[in-house]
């Protein structure tokens, strides 16, 4: 199921990351992305402080096809509120954040694996 604005229509590990942008699939993208069955997709959050269910929507809508959530939080730490976890909870995902250099190694060994697993992650600053 790809949408129009994926960069890739099938999900692929992440290559590289630096200051805004993310490398996968030999290609380069700015800014934040979201890593899903259906493919790598922009994603508009820059901070944590955008992550919300509404910024989470292609996650939900896709949640059948997960078990597990990454957040890429940047460079720190961050803490999922309680409905957010929930509403994750409730879709059937589990969900975890990190920062984004542990959470797109961490969605890589998963991947490889055969982990039903989703990233979101926020570009480094």
């Amino acid at each position: 199921m790809a949408t129009p604005d994926a960069h890739l229509p099938r999900q692929v590990p992440i290559e590289g990351y630096g200051h805004g942008f993310f490398h996968f699939a030999g290609m380069a993208s700015e800014g934040s992305i979201l890593a899903l069955p259906s493919g790598i997709h922009g994603w508009a959050p820059r901070t944590t402080a955008e992550i919300d269910a509404a910024a989470l929507s292609l996650v939900f809508a896709e949640a059948r096809a997960l078990e597990l959530l990454i957040i890429g939080t940047g460079t720190d730490p961050w803490a999922i509120s309680d409905a957010l976890r929930w509403r994750l909870r409730d879709a059937g995902l589990s969900v975890d954040a990190m920062p984004t250099r542990a959470a797109a190694s961490t969605y890589n060994v998963l991947l490889g694996e055969g982990r039903l697993v989703a990233a979101a992650l926020l570009a480094l600053p």
